[in-house]
């Protein structure tokens, strides 16, 4: 995109909290998600799904005019700032430590708010701010010798990207390794799997990132697609050190950040010691009391008012269609087909453990008989699933042709390899790469991080997991073509469908299974580990591409990022695990369906189960009537898809549902997370009408900071819980129902 398209404010206030409405050249200041929100369970569908590149057909030269006529660049790499210093070092072991760290964070917020929602988020633009705010100071008041000196944009990008690889992998945890032991299929806890959950996470860790280096060329350079978690972080690490205000703004940024995170994680570790005065509010248990009987069945389907800063911070983040559509699925989930499905004697629920008149549990997952007599939760997870697969899979369809570019130019790159240069400039048009030769990753690193991951995947699959080389040949060539699938839809819309991904893995290992007359159990393990390597290499291969994204934005160097994203990847590996264990040690509920009730709803770990459970038995273990709703809804998901891309005008796609959000709606069997993301996105729907600079400078800052903060404070109640002084053994019960511990 020429210059003459930026905003001629760009560098006094940071536009990355307003990217919405994308043209073909730029994106249009307007309106919001500005951090990846990676919904582990494809539930994204923010207001940046009016994304509607095609740059193979673009021949526009400065984007669509839009009201107001304030455009971002997206394409091109900005221009030098003549007043900066010449940044002599990118990768520092300064910019590392601080990327692992703030990673590591992120890392332990993921797996927490994973196992909650389903939902995890990406650490660039929370590794951007703080990676500032941290660097900047030590940078000007450190000696040289000691780590000081210039700190500048490119070096803040590889410290952002360490911190991107650092809290990837959790999705993980929050999804098939609990299903796994859910179903018997490994050890009796994690805790004795910790080396077997380190080894396979390693095996996740590299692979997705070597894809991301070819992929580069042709997403990035050749499509140009906007990457909107990239693009939003390269704008918040220019806003942090270019123009006449940044100084101010990055203070005035780091310190919302700060005060954020740390009354969102003092909320959650002091509200579990009176989670019914500071946490939940038990509306409709409150309502009863006062003598309202029937309002209890409010109370008994999981209408629940919870003070929870991570979701209402995801709300700020992922706009009114994610956040709406959401509360949609909720409640026709859980207020309309649930109520109808128990009184027509469909589904099932148990009396509740208060004891009060009237109060049900719908909620449990016995799976004593399903077919016949299902809980309400179980009978919804099916209709969920399939519109998450029916809505992510007709997505790629609608986007066929540049999937099939995309694995054409990486065949033909390989090949180009095999046989030098004519196979490039006869068979693929060849890309202009504007990095200079030194600052490329050369084909010996990404290559040489390729076999040598694959080199372990076989080893550690056969030897720990009892597979033979050839399936784990055959899993790692469908991850990497899923990985196209993870970076175009991450590239389009900043949604990555990596749970969806995993399904559709799980779909063909299980057939494989059965076609090799595998027994039940071996082949619910072959189809849960099979899809976990598909969706760990499509979330890691869309993290880092969008990293480079921001690399090519701020024209740092991609070998530099890529280094730091290695160092990061390890620090994953290791955190993601590690966390895990903490909560099922501190949660035994996480990997045990005997319990009634549980912290964590684990919506992802549900629909994972589900899959492997359905493609490995040899009936479907569905009840009728829920099967034939999943059908029904799966065919309207698939209509509002192809009718978005068919038939309504880009600027309308924000009111098209998005059935994504809809689907987890189902799976969620709670519907405090809904209110919360509603009533987020609500509040910066208006803040952003009413007070746009405002909203510019601090929404982002805010809302990563409650993100960040609880997360971390769920890792703190989950120690409190393992040491015997947490809540449950201290707190008080007061405004919980039925005078029981509700934290």
């Amino acid at each position: 995109m020429p210059d003459k398209n930026f905003h001629k404010n760009s560098d006094q206030h940071d536009p990355t909290s307003s990217l919405y409405g994308m043209t073909s050249n730029g994106i249009h200041e307007s309106g919001i998600s500005n951090v990846k929100e990676k919904y582990s369970s494809s539930a994204a569908g923010d207001d940046i799904s009016t994304v509607e590149r095609n740059s193979q057909d673009d021949t526009s030269d400065s984007g669509e005019s839009v009201s107001g006529g304030r455009f971002i660049n997206t394409d091109d790499p900005f221009p030098l700032d003549p007043n900066a210093p010449l940044e002599e070092r990118q990768l520092t072991i300064r910019a590392l430590l601080v990327g692992c760290l703030l990673g590591a964070v992120i890392s332990a917020s993921n797996v927490y708010l994973g196992l909650k929602t389903g939902w995890t988020f990406g650490a660039s633009l929370f590794g951007s701010i703080f990676g500032f705010s941290i660097l900047k100071p030590y940078s000007t008041a450190a000696p040289r010798w000691l780590g000081g000196g210039y700190f500048g944009p490119k070096e803040n990008n590889v410290c952002q990207s360490t911190a991107s690889a650092a809290g990837s992998l959790g999705l993980l945890f929050t999804s098939g390794f609990p299903a796994a032991y859910q179903l018997g299929l490994l050890s009796a806890s994690p805790r004795d799997d910790i080396g077997r959950l380190f080894t396979f996470t390693i095996c996740c860790a590299f692979f997705g990132l070597a894809f991301s280096i070819p992929l580069r060329k042709f997403y990035i350079l050749r499509l140009k697609l906007v990457f909107p978690s990239g693009v939003a972080a390269a704008y918040t690490i220019r806003s942090l050190h270019v123009g006449k205000t940044a100084a101010t703004d990055a203070k005035k940024k780091t310190k919302a950040l700060l005060i954020s995170f740390c009354f969102a994680i003092t909320l959650r570790v002091v509200s579990e010691y009176a989670p019914g005065l500071l946490w939940d509010w038990h509306i409709f248990y409150a309502l009863n009391r006062l003598g309202w009987q029937y309002i209890i069945a409010a109370e008994s389907w999981g209408w629940i008012w919870e003070w929870t800063p991570a979701f209402i911070g995801a709300g700020m983040l992922t706009g009114i269609n994610s956040s709406y559509s959401f509360l949609g699925g909720s409640f026709l989930a859980w207020a309309i087909i649930g109520p109808v499905i128990v009184h027509t004697g469909k589904a099932f629920g148990i009396p509740a453990v208060t004891s009060i008149p009237g109060q049900m549990n719908y909620i449990s997952m016995s799976l004593t008989d399903p077919i016949n007599h299902p809980s309400p939760r179980y009978w919804l997870v099916w209709p969920g699933t399939l519109m998450l697969l029916c809505t992510s899979f007709t997505e790629v369809a609608c986007n066929w042709k540049s999937i099939y570019s995309a694995a054409r130019i990486a065949i033909g790159a390989l090949t180009e390899r095999l046989h030098g240069d004519s196979y490039e400039k006869n068979n693929v048009e060849e890309i202009v790469d504007p990095v200079p030769p030194e600052d490329r990753v050369p084909f010996l690193l990404w290559g040489g991080v390729l076999v040598a991951s694959i080199v372990v995947t076989c080893i550690v699959m056969g030897v720990q997991y009892g597979q033979n080389v050839g399936i784990t040949i055959l899993a790692i060539v469908f991850a990497f073509l899923f990985s196209f699938i993870g970076c175009e839809s991450a590239g389009r819309t900043n949604i990555n469908p990596v749970t969806s991904i995993g399904n559709a893995s799980q779909l063909i290992f299980g057939g494989i299974g059965k076609g090799q007359g595998y027994s039940v159990k071996r082949g619910e393990l072959l189809n849960s580990l099979s899809g976990m390597l598909a969706l760990g290499a499509a979330e890691q291969a869309a993290d880092m591409i969008g990293d480079l994204k921001t690399t090519h934005l701020l024209g740092a160097s991609p070998k530099a990022v890529f280094c730091g994203q290695l160092t990061g990847a390890i620090v994953s590996i290791f955190m993601a695990a590690g966390v895990y264990v903490v909560f099922s040690t501190a949660y035994p509920c996480i990997n045990d369906l005997s319990y009634t009730t549980c912290s964590f709803p684990t919506p992802d770990v549900q629909s994972w189960r589900a899959v492997a459970v359905a493609v490995s038995s040899s009936t479907l273990p569905i009840p009728p009537s829920s099967g034939y709703t999943a059908i029904g809804l799966g065919i309207a998901a698939v209509i509002s898809v192809v009718a978005k891309h068919t038939v309504v005008p880009p600027k309308y796609h924000i009111w098209v549902p998005n059935f994504n959000a809809i689907g987890i709606g189902f799976i969620m069997n709670i519907c405090t997370y809904p209110m919360a993301m509603f009533f987020g996105s609500t509040i910066a729907f208006f803040w952003r009408r009413m007070f746009f600079n405002h909203y510019e400078m601090y929404c982002f800052a805010i809302a990563a900071g409650f993100i960040a903060g609880e997360g971390l404070g769920g890792i703190v109640n989950a120690v409190l819980t393992i040491a015997g002084v947490s809540g449950s053994v201290y707190g008080t019960t007061v405004g919980c129902p039925g005078g029981l511990y509700c934290g």
